[in-house]
């Protein structure tokens, strides 16, 4: 099969007459082909070359001016950064892996040698770059049957894949999720046979996987086929540890790993938002840890959202997540997100909506968003009434927003003004009068207003028997 009208990049122009004026042979291969066929858009372009890869690099780079040139002697590979993609060249070469390591040793190799180290057919398939056999499809596999059959299947033996590399497990399920694709039964059955040996991989290359598994349109997909395979416990055993459902006297809970997934899939369709995925999969992370049968109630999860929010700086530590800001983020909606359930079932008051604002701050819409995915009952009726009840909660928000502009707020005297005022030094009454303060505007006693702070600040410290010494 011919494929050349496919390559209408000016680089492969470029790289066809180097290649024949220097009796070479190279190929355009792996992703970008299949994206090609798939009708997805591409970010790099990998040209496989029987030969020096960093050689044709170098001409490349001579010929489009303006391009960056990097240059990896250490792996053989060189990258051309053009104004509107990167263009990587490595050399053909074979490869073979020690049981303790996913680091293989490299020899140079053919095309064939190049196409089986491969992790997928569908990522096997190269084009000819040679101007008598420009688009040829190099097909060993017949990955574009399984492209066209949407399926993920191994070049070689499962377990030989698999075993040499164990991120090509996590690849194959990301390829799956992202693509829409079924994994081959013998390719399944490889991954569970071989999920132990991902302990090999580190956790920095793993995390990246579940990033892109996790910003892919259905990311359940991905977390299902890890449970299945067996992969989830090495990777989040929290996770695994949500999944099934327990009865005492015919009354059962809710299997919180699909009721998880669910949320994590309703707000995949509302945000692209990573960390707020993230805040979804780990929202009731705690249940586990706080799952009590109770007479009267049922079973209970009391401060689920408490213990979870605790368990998460471990889990993004562990999993190799940032533990800066996107840390504190996550925390924040994990811990707050019944808040506004609570506040849906009850009379939304004025006081409650404050502090919700107070405490969200910023993150205010993604966890309305977070807690509108949440409601997952079979029971409509009780979903749409839930839903009401938060446009409820949504138009007060704005309205208290506009009127009080409590949202990310400071009280509005300081601390160093209440020592000033009162001629106090650090001590734990500055703290009581900075919390009352506080206190009293989102409980609506004062407005967020200086001139009615002071007043209020005066009356409480006369009550702790301070004077005022000094008012600026």
């Amino acid at each position: 099969m011919n494929l050349k009208d496919y390559l209408q990049h000016k680089v492969f122009g470029v790289v066809s007459d180097i290649i024949d004026a220097t009796g070479k042979e190279a190929y355009v291969i792996g992703g970008y082909v299949r994206d090609l066929l798939l009708s997805r858009k591409s970010k790099d372009i990998d040209i496989v070359v029987v030969g020096s890869g960093i050689e044709l690099a170098q001409a490349v780079h001579k010929a489009f001016r303006g391009s960056k040139l990097s240059v990896f002697r250490s792996f053989g590979t060189a990258m051309v950064k053009l104004r509107d993609i990167e263009v990587e060249f490595v050399g053909a070469r074979r490869e073979s892996y020690q049981r303790d390591s996913r680091k293989p040793i490299v020899e140079d190799g053919t095309l064939e040698d190049d196409q089986n180290r491969r992790d997928f057919t569908i990522n096997a398939l190269a084009l000819s770059l040679r101007k008598e056999t420009f688009g040829d499809l190099v097909d060993p596999f017949n990955g574009l049957a399984d492209l066209d059959d949407l399926i993920i299947r191994t070049p070689l033996n499962p377990d030989i894949t698999f075993s040499d590399d164990p991120l090509r497990m996590m690849r194959a399920i990301r390829f799956a999720t992202q693509l829409g694709f079924s994994i081959e039964p013998e390719t399944f059955d490889g991954i569970v046979r071989m999920a132990h040996r991902i302990e090999i991989i580190s956790m920095e290359r793993i995390c990246d996987e579940l990033n892109k598994i996790m910003l892919s349109p259905a990311p359940s997909i991905g977390f299902k086929l890890l449970d299945k395979v067996g992969l989830l416990p090495y990777i989040i055993p929290e996770v695994q540890a949500l999944k099934g459902v327990d009865k005492v006297g015919g009354r059962a809970h809710k299997d919180n790993f699909y009721h998880s997934l669910q949320v994590l899939d309703s707000v995949a369709t509302k945000s692209d938002s990573l960390w707020l995925r993230w805040a979804a999969l780990l929202h009731d992370i705690g249940k586990p840890r706080t799952k009590r049968y109770e007479e009267r109630q049922g079973w209970t999860f009391h401060n689920h959202n408490f213990v979870g929010a605790k368990m998460v700086p471990n889990i993004f530590k562990r999993i190799k997540l940032p533990l800066g800001a996107e840390l504190k983020y996550v925390q924040r909606l994990v811990d707050l997100h019944m808040r506004p359930i609570v506040l849906s079932e009850d009379e939304v008051t004025d006081s409650a909506v404050r502090r919700l604002l107070f405490e969200a701050g910023d993150d205010i819409e993604d966890l309305m968003i977070l807690c509108e995915s949440d409601i997952t009952s079979k029971n409509e009726d009780k979903v749409q009434r839930y839903l009401r009840n938060f446009k409820i909660v949504r138009r007060k928000l704005k309205e208290i927003e506009e009127k009080d502009h409590i949202r990310n707020f400071q009280p509005p005297i300081s601390g160093e003004e209440i020592m000033s005022m009162f001629g106090l030094t650090p001590s734990p009454m500055v703290g009581i009068l900075k919390n009352a303060l506080k206190d009293a505007v989102l409980d609506g006693v004062i407005h967020n207003d200086v001139d009615e702070a002071r007043t209020f600040l005066v009356k409480m410290a006369s009550e702790q028997g301070l004077n005022l010494v000094d008012v600026k």
